[in-house]
């Protein structure tokens, strides 16, 4: 089954009320993301809509056509939920650190094709690496850059921000080959899951990601791509008896509850990926 995703034109930006800094806000982000931009009054006519609040940028989706209901979607890099993974997950001993290959004085570089809403860049910049997430959905990328203006207004959370985690708006398999010059140690990848996985998502979270980005159709040719272009590793995280991905055998699995992580150790598959789009 395929998701038809929403047309990026059809969603304009508002705010929650009259308030200028807001209405400022919605207006430079619909000017730049060439979006329409409409006053909180007509919020209500439109089935997908980005609006500013107090709390940051979310977007609302209509559960249906004619539902007055809306399911929202926004990134916080400080939630409750969030901030426990990053100080009860298991630090560096974690299924995530060890895929990626942090061991006790070693922090690589890693590049996150697949960012989504930032949640394993962000774990895998508090433990000290240096990560780029890359989101090819200007929606999703609106909300990961408002998720990050906000966290780095905590003390705590701004050197993290600054020094270890940048996010690049665009197509990861075209910035994956842009950056054969600076390779990163780890190439990271967790394509959407197949319908009726498992995901450490909500089925809220997965149901509004789903109507901006749809599938993950080119899983194979993003680990194509990071086969060449990581330096040292990739890893694709997989739904538990997922099948791998290009019929490609890892190096090594690490087993989860309901996923795994897939490690492609670079220099066993000299020559196996080929490019060939």
């Amino acid at each position: 089954m395929t998701t038809e995703t929403l047309p990026i034109h059809s969603i304009p930006v508002s705010c929650i009320k009259e308030d200028n800094i807001l209405m400022e806000k919605a207006a430079a982000l619909a000017k730049s993301l060439h979006l329409g931009h409409v006053p909180p009054a007509k919020q209500t006519d439109h089935n997908a809509i980005l609006v500013y609040t107090e709390k940051g940028l979310q977007i609302q989706l209509k559960q249906n056509k004619n539902s007055k209901s809306s399911v929202t979607l926004h990134v916080d890099f400080l939630s409750g939920s969030l901030n426990y993974r990053r100080q009860h997950g298991g630090g560096i001993k974690q299924a995530l650190a060890r895929a990626v290959g942090i061991k006790p004085g070693i922090r690589p570089t890693i590049l996150d094709v697949t960012a989504g809403l930032g949640k394993d860049s962000f774990l895998l910049a508090s433990l000290g690496c240096k990560v780029s997430m890359v989101e090819r959905s200007p929606i999703l990328g609106a909300l990961l850059y408002d998720g990050l203006e906000r966290a780095e207004k905590s003390l705590y959370f701004q050197e993290i921000i600054d020094d270890n985690l940048k996010l690049i708006q665009g197509d990861s398999i075209t910035i994956m080959n842009a950056a054969y010059h600076k390779k990163y140690d780890t190439i990271y990848l967790d394509p959407m899951y197949p319908h009726g996985s498992k995901s450490a998502l909500n089925k809220q979270e997965m149901r509004i990601i789903r109507k901006l980005v749809g599938d993950d159709t080119d899983a194979d040719k993003l680990l194509d791509a990071a086969l060449i272009n990581a330096k040292k590793r990739a890893v694709v995280k997989r739904p538990k008896g997922a099948p791998t991905l290009n019929r490609i055998s890892p190096t090594h699995s690490i087993n989860m509850k309901n996923s795994r992580y897939d490690v492609y150790m670079i220099k066993s598959y000299t020559g196996v990926a080929k490019l060939d789009y």
